[in-house]
């Protein structure tokens, strides 16, 4: 099958509630595992913070007043969503009795909320590598986020109140006024949230190296394929890699890899300029100030923790540049990208500038290429008929590359 109709069948066979699904004449399995975050208590939301016996008081539960009638649909106590601490996630396997010896991890994009385009991705990289993949969502996004924040109509009414708000606003929509709505609030969010998947991910690895997971051996390889914000959450990890836990893991990134500051992300499919606005003002221009009030910010972007150190590395291209830059120097051989020359979200000229550093002396192999169609940043592989075969032949030689690295 081509690029358009393994997307037409495996999103006619893509259930989350199935907990196996035999596809293509039995060859692969689709498994969707129960997952319970236990990780949650870290968000916004509970009474008192306790991190290895050091205490905090509440985080503030906003930063910037909406409205009532948006503030009561998703201004939701962070540490209190259901579907954000109990979900299924998805593994793709090759059908076989044994236990997994490889596992990719695919890591997707800010505001998505379907595996969709994603289906295809993950069963080419099974056929190339040979590895399970698993698809993992982050925090408070797919099937980890209420499902009013998918309700067309919702939505749609909350968007006109937004816009009546601030009448300057860019990149509107009904499909990203949750994300936007949340973040424009409380921007640390991006922060807590990041942290909680960060943790959700390790808590999934010892999961497996404990030996009790029903699908994956205790000592198999864990790399990582991550695709735009996932990227950036990818690189904290193996950057950061906690109790090198991740010492031989790989990570291709693809349309992805810049500091926070270099990204683009005012898009009606992923935020508003308004949210864009609050991140960028309160990681960017004013972050200092907001740690020497707020303790258990400053904590977590302290040496106690690596994770948020990193973090903090990787928001400002211009800050801690020694720091970024020799840690990825460190696991350079570790990482493989591919930049798109026409991506406004994620340009490859940043993802060049980050990667190989301001002086291009860290040897992080870097792609740019530029596709023979019409794409975006977010719809790379457009599923127009007219451009079916171009569209399967860089399909093909995307995921070829990335299943080279990878393998």
């Amino acid at each position: 099958m081509g690029y358009h109709e393994d997307f037409v069948y495996l999103k006619n066979h893509f259930n989350l509630e199935e907990e196996k699904t035999m596809l293509y004449d039995n060859t692969v399995g689709l498994y969707n595992l129960p997952f319970e975050s236990a990780n949650y208590a870290i968000l916004p939301g509970e009474d008192l913070y306790d991190d290895n016996s050091k205490i905090f008081p509440r985080t503030p539960d906003y930063q910037n007043a909406i409205s009532p009638e948006i503030n009561e649909l998703l201004n939701l106590a962070d540490s209190k969503v259901f579907e954000n601490k109990f979900f299924n996630y998805s593994v793709f396997k090759p059908q076989n009795s044994d236990k997994s010896k490889k596992i990719i991890i695919l890591m997707h994009g800010l505001n998505e909320k379907n595996w969709f385009k994603y289906l295809t991705w993950a069963k080419r990289m099974m056929e190339l590598t040979g590895s399970t993949i698993v698809l993992f969502p982050i925090a408070f996004h797919m099937n980890r986020a209420p499902a009013d924040w998918s309700d067309f109509r919702m939505m749609n009414d909350l968007k006109f109140i937004r816009e009546g708000l601030f009448s300057a606003v860019v990149g509107s929509s009904f499909a990203n006024v949750a994300v936007s709505t949340r973040l424009h609030i409380l921007p640390q969010r991006f922060f807590w949230s990041g942290l909680q998947t960060f943790y959700d991910i390790l808590q999934l690895i010892n999961q497996i190296r404990s030996g009790n997971h029903p699908l994956i051996d205790e000592k198999a390889t864990v790399d990582f394929f991550a695709y735009s914000i996932g990227a950036f959450l990818a690189q904290v990890l193996r950057l950061a890699n906690p109790g090198g836990m991740l010492d031989k893991s790989k990570m291709f990134l693809f349309c992805g890899g810049p500091v926070f500051n270099r990204m683009s992300p005012v898009r009606k499919s992923i935020l508003d300029s308004e949210a864009n606005i609050a991140l960028y003002s309160f990681f960017i221009e004013h972050l200092e100030n907001y740690i020497k009030t707020d303790k258990r910010l400053a904590h977590y972007f302290s040496t106690v923790h690596s994770e948020g150190l990193v973090f903090k590395a990787m928001l400002d291209y211009n800050k801690m540049i020694e720091f970024r830059e020799e840690k990825l120097r460190e696991i350079s051989s570790f990482i493989s990208a591919i930049a798109l020359k026409k991506d406004k979200v994620v340009p490859s000229y940043e993802v060049l500038n980050t990667l190989k550093g301001a002086d291009r002396d860290i040897p992080i192999d870097v792609k740019v290429m530029d596709l023979p169609f019409n794409y975006t940043h977010e719809n790379p592989f457009p599923l127009d008929s007219k451009i079916q075969n171009a569209v399967n032949e860089s399909f093909n030689e995307i995921f070829k590359i990335a299943s080279d690295f990878l393998k």
